[in-house]
């Protein structure tokens, strides 16, 4: 397939990309721009690993398309720590431990986000609700909660 050129706004700055116009939007950030914190777990979006906000929204950027994104804003765990500091949700993760192997934490932080944005004092079970479809093999999602809750309550650090 012929490739086509477009501009990706990415973590706030201008990408202009050169690629198949039927990758998506996953294969487009990792591969073209190099920023691989999200994952591609199961290529169906059931998973969530490759969690993206996109103009503020989760998407499983493993079922959008990259030409999709043009004119949008995207946001990747990449973007998400400013000037050098944390975002205190993703401080609030190494604090409370809410980190095994690392592979669905980018997805998980940034669903993490949204929901804080939409809900700034979610209950625990809105935080569940919230992350529910984000999947983890290696904890229980109790340090996770645990994370998400501590920023909601103003407990992080």
């Amino acid at each position: 397939m012929a490739k086509i050129a477009y501009t990706l706004h990415v973590n706030g700055e201008d990408h202009e990309v050169y690629a198949e116009p039927n990758l998506t939007l996953l294969e487009v950030v990792r591969d073209e721009l190099r920023l691989t914190g999200a994952k591609e777990g199961c290529g169906t979006g059931d998973c969530g690993a490759c969690t993206m906000h996109l103009d503020g929204e989760n998407v499983t950027s493993c079922l959008v398309l990259g030409v999709e994104a043009q004119g949008r804003d995207v946001l990747t765990i990449e973007g998400l720590a400013q000037d050098g500091k944390l975002h205190p949700l993703q401080q609030a993760f190494i604090d409370h431990g809410a980190l095994q192997c690392g592979f669905c934490i980018p997805g998980m932080i940034l669903s993490g986000v949204a929901l804080l944005e939409r809900n700034p004092h979610p209950t625990r079970e809105e935080i569940r609700q919230g992350i529910a479809g984000n999947l983890c093999r290696c904890t229980g999602y109790t340090k996770i909660v645990d994370a998400i809750e501590a920023v909601a309550t103003g407990v992080a650090h």
